[in-house]
């Protein structure tokens, strides 16, 4: 097995000082989802009904995306088909250049990162400004999200306020953002004030929507009785993004699809509950028509989605509505970070994702997992996380991905455990293992000892103990 992210994960953990808040916080959140469940008296009967609904919905896809692309054109949206990521990206590609767009505007949107969209566009000569503020600090930083719905959580405000320093943010809105607060921006700035900072980027942020010529955004589902999609966002970016521009472009997975309003009130009281705690998004939007004189589009994506349906063993994780919820949980995740992962999507879910798409790749991740099945106990929706990731894990020897010393060490433990008599005489033998310097059997076992210390054997193994009881108990 590759051990690319014990190596990524065991540089990030000497940072005991960034480890432990970062295990905190999203601890603090698993918190906050545990206290909104407990208020919900119906709540596994919530998620009993998320569950089924989108069993129902991505085994009857076909159909649900044959209402949803003919309710969306009677609303007047132009309905756009995407097999890859590359014919997804042509075709957004194709829709700016009509429009002459220079400046694009976009919601945060982790089908847009799965397909490198922001990269092609600004290849292409378009700027692509992200009005998530976690997203923007990011792509001011040039790094990627290490969290689907708290992508920039590891970044401190210091960083943040050098960032903002580096482009010129603190310079042009800094004297605008203090005054709007009363403050003194010298002070304000020493201190990398969290307020200060936000207003900052709120006034550099309004100045690119009033200036864009496009908006985007993802899609968090999809209702097929109406052709309207939804998206739910704590700052009203998605809002900004589409209220101004004379364009507006969805990116939409085909499994975002529920089947009606019925269906998004089940959700809707499950995604932010899960997400970050709340007891809903503070903005749940709904585009159904483009503005007048205006145009909407939307883009629907298969990407691997159709492969991932027909995988006997991995289908339901098309049921996921990426909360987050199970990185949260996740004890390899909170200590790990996200940055250890190969794939963009870190934790359980992306565990699994991950391997979908590319598992000579991305096989590594299988074992930033401790089976511990949390993730399975918080999804809303289901998805039997842990037992898919144990899945992947049986077929790694098939792909030839296993790890050479298990493997040799489950070798020889099914030789032992096969042969009675040789398994008695080890078990005979094992004390004398007491006696060998821990420093000699570190070198022997170094990977595993370097996280465990060696255990003690008894100088009477079970096996014996139990068979002089028996004899004990034959004499009386």
């Amino acid at each position: 097995m590759s051990t690319q992210h014990a190596k990524k994960a065991n540089e990030f953990v000497k940072l005991t000082d960034v480890v432990d808040r970062h295990d905190a916080t999203f601890w603090a959140v698993r918190s906050k989802r545990d206290r909104m469940a407990h208020e919900v008296p119906e709540w596994e009967d919530l998620r009993a009904a998320a569950d089924m609904i989108k069993k129902h919905t991505v085994t009857h896809l076909a159909d649900y995306l044959g209402r949803f692309a003919e309710n969306a054109r009677r609303n007047g949206v132009q309905v756009h088909w995407a097999k890859d990521a590359a014919e997804y990206n042509a075709i957004v590609l194709d829709i700016l250049r009509k429009h002459d767009v220079k400046k694009v505007v976009k919601s945060k949107s982790m089908l847009t990162e799965e397909c490198g969209l922001n990269d092609s566009l600004m290849a292409n000569g378009i700027d692509v400004v992200e009005t998530d503020l976690g997203e923007r600090i990011l792509q001011l930083l040039g790094v990627p999200p290490s969290h689907i719905v708290m992508p920039a959580i590891h970044i401190t405000r210091e960083q943040v306020l050098e960032c903002f320093r580096g482009h010129g943010i603190i310079e042009k809105n800094g004297r605008q953002a203090a005054d709007s607060m009363g403050g003194d921006l010298k002070t304000l700035e020493a201190e990398a004030d969290p307020t200060f900072l936000t207003r900052c980027a709120r006034y550099h942020l309004r100045d690119n929507f009033m200036t864009a010529d496009c908006g985007m955004t993802g899609a968090n589902f999809g209702i097929a009785d109406t052709g309207e999609v939804v998206v739910c966002t704590n700052e009203g970016n998605a809002d900004m993004s589409t209220s101004i521009p004379p364009l507006h472009v969805v990116s939409m997975g085909i499994e975002k699809l529920i089947p009606d309003y019925k269906s998004m009130a089940v959700f809707q009281r499950l995604l932010a509950r899960n997400g970050t705690g709340q007891p809903t998004t503070v903005y749940t939007s709904h585009f159904r028509k483009p503005r007048p004189g205006t145009e909407m589009h939307i883009i629907l994506v298969d990407n691997g989605r159709s492969d991932i349906l027909g995988n006997a063993d991995h289908w339901q994780t098309l049921k996921c509505m990426r909360c987050g919820a199970c990185m949260n949980t996740c004890p390899v995740y909170r200590r790990s970070g996200g940055y250890s992962y190969s794939y963009f999507i870190p934790g359980p879910i992306g565990i699994n994702l991950g391997m979908l798409r590319d598992s000579d790749s991305h096989y590594g991740n299988c074992s930033a997992c401790s089976l511990c099945c949390s993730c399975d106990n918080v999804c809303p929706v289901k998805v039997d996380l842990s037992t898919q990731i144990y899945k992947w894990r049986q077929q790694l020897d098939s792909m030839h991905h296993a790890d050479p010393m298990k493997k040799t060490i489950s070798e020889g433990m099914k030789v032992l455990f096969d042969h009675p008599g040789l398994y008695t005489s080890a078990l005979r033998m094992a004390p004398v293992a007491n006696v060998v310097p821990s420093w000699l059997a570190g070198l022997a076992m170094k990977p595993w000892c370097e996280g465990h210390d060696m255990p003690v054997f008894a100088k009477k193994s079970f096996h014996q103990l139990w068979k002089n009881g028996l004899k004990e108990d034959s004499q009386k």
